[in-house]
């Protein structure tokens, strides 16, 4: 089944470009995706939409199944995933109201269900690179001179939530010079690895972690907080949305020929 050879994953304020969209279930060996996948022409592309969270928040970052959003993705054609998430910034230089497109990411979470290969059927993928470069050089090259700062890499580490950092943990974070925080950029990309598609990430800043004060040198910041995240959000959502269409339409319809190793991630990798 070849449904869209795209997909963005994000939040339900995605709903707003998916005008006329089609919904697909589909069945998977680990359980019913987030939501079902809606499939709709955005920037002259067929595009999947998957809400990460589900319809209404439906699950808390480490609950998020995982694996079933990324195997229905594959399911019904999609290649390449855009991936979107609102983070916390670590670091002065990147400020709320920026986009990141994230190259690395340090896993502090605990318990998540984060391989495809159990038992005998092991593989060890390299993380080296965890995000398609050349879908972040794509994005860069869409993304110039459009209404915002994009920083063309950061790394992010997550977090197991669904609480916030400790002051302490915060602090911590930034002074390893790591740039965002968030809490669902794992296991998803490393998954997306294991079955050999293509991932970029682009965050949007909505807050300074919990050190606000800190990481920005004194500066008036409220320190995180979900209704500051989604008021954040909210209020800048036509503005993302611009940014997404811009990414999606630089996108090739299809990755076939395409060598920048996403496609080959489990060569060698297999026991």
């Amino acid at each position: 089944m070849s449904e869209a050879t795209i997909a963005i994953i994000g939040g339900t304020g995605f709903y707003k470009f998916l005008d006329g969209a089609k919904e697909v279930e589909v069945s998977t060996p680990y359980g019913e995706t987030s939501a079902p996948i809606s499939i709709a022409e955005v920037a002259g592309q067929k595009v999947a939409f998957l809400p990460r969270h589900g319809r209404n928040h439906d699950y808390l970052p480490a609950n998020v199944p995982y694996r079933a959003n990324l195997w229905a993705l594959k399911e019904i054609g999609v290649r390449q995933i855009v991936a979107f998430n609102t983070v916390g910034s670590l670091q002065r230089e990147y400020r709320k109201g920026d986009f990141v497109l994230v190259d690395q990411f340090v896993d502090r979470t605990t318990g998540r269900a984060d391989t495809f290969f159990e038992g005998s059927a092991a593989a060890h993928i390299s993380s080296a690179v965890p995000y398609c470069g050349r879908m972040r050089s794509l994005a860069a090259e869409a993304l110039v001179g459009a209404d915002a700062t994009v920083h063309p890499s950061g790394t992010m580490v997550v977090i197991q939530g669904p609480r916030f950092s400790t002051t302490a943990e915060s602090r911590w974070f930034s002074s390893q010079g790591w740039h965002l925080v968030n809490m669902t950029q794992y296991p998803e990309v490393v998954l997306a690895r294991e079955l050999e598609l293509c991932y970029a990430n682009l965050s949007y800043i909505t807050d300074y972690d919990v050190a606000a004060a800190e990481v920005i040198a004194g500066e008036e910041a409220e320190a995180v907080s979900h209704e500051g995240v989604l008021k954040a959000f909210s209020a800048d959502s036509d503005r993302v949305l611009d940014i997404v269409r811009r990414l999606v339409k630089a996108l090739p319809e299809s990755v076939e020929g395409v060598d920048c190793g996403c496609q080959t991630a489990l060569s060698g990798a297999r026991t």
